[in-house]
């Protein structure tokens, strides 16, 4: 680990972009090509998976984690990452997904940096004391926390780990309930119109929903009673085949 954020902050403080490094390497110049190769290697050794051990363990247990959680934690694994922001300054980033989507999302995450794909935060939903409306009002992207879908008492996906919301302020959940307009998190009542453009902007034309699509996950922008622009999530049948019980 010790060694991981090494080159990792090796990294961070180089300067190139994903994209100028891959660049690099196919260019003519011998000493940024060799720059570049180093710097992607980095990345790739920043980008890994691992079971929930006990030190990641007391960040969400009582938090994400609940006492009532019905997924074992052997079933959760934690992922690093890096991504970009929306000025293309490289940050570490955090994730915890269902084991059985672990590789998919990784894969999806380290595509999306090596696109130089704008991403605000990675963070642990923890951090927000696994607050969803905090974390999302803050635009952080995250998978796992056991929690209820909103106005129902059935187990969000994200419950088991089986979805991943990405940039949530810019691409919220909408839905009118008892005749009003319900936006989540409250402040993205700008990002409302899907007609306007604006930064981290889902849509099927984006990157991020085309890698996601491909996977196998179904986007929240396709729903027909509501409207999850944020959210990728694994759908029922694939889920029942490992959880037979799920959702009967």
């Amino acid at each position: 680990m010790k060694k991981i954020k090494l080159l990792v902050t090796f990294l961070l403080l180089s300067g190139l972009t994903a994209s100028e490094a891959f660049a690099s390497i196919n260019g003519s110049d011998p000493a940024r090509s060799e720059e570049a190769k180093t710097q992607m290697m980095i990345a790739e050794e920043a980008f890994y998976i691992e079971p929930i051990s006990d030190e990641i363990f007391t960040r969400i247990e009582g938090r994400s984690f609940k006492p009532d959680c019905i997924l074992p934690r052997e079933d959760l694994r934690y992922l690093h990452v890096l991504h970009k922001d929306l000025e293309g300054k490289t940050h570490e980033g955090e994730m915890i997904v269902n084991r059985h989507i672990a590789e998919d999302v990784l894969d999806i995450l380290r595509k999306l940096y090596e696109a130089d794909y704008p991403i605000e935060k990675i963070r642990l939903v923890d951090e927000y004391d696994a607050s969803d409306e905090a974390s999302m009002a803050d635009n952080n992207s995250s998978s796992f926390n056991f929690r209820f879908v909103s106005y129902t008492t059935t187990v969000s996906k994200h419950g088991l780990g089986l979805a991943v919301d990405i940039n949530t302020l810019y691409n919220p959940y909408v839905k009118t309930v008892n005749g009003r307009l319900s936006i989540e998190p409250a402040n993205a009542g700008p990002y409302v119109d899907r007609t306007k453009d604006f930064p981290y902007k889902i849509d099927e034309n984006d990157l991020c929903y085309q890698l996601f699509t491909e996977k196998g996950f179904f986007w929240g922008g396709h729903w027909n009673n509501s409207k999850d622009y944020q959210h990728f999530e694994i759908p029922n049948d694939r889920i029942r085949q490992w959880y037979p019980d799920w959702r009967k």
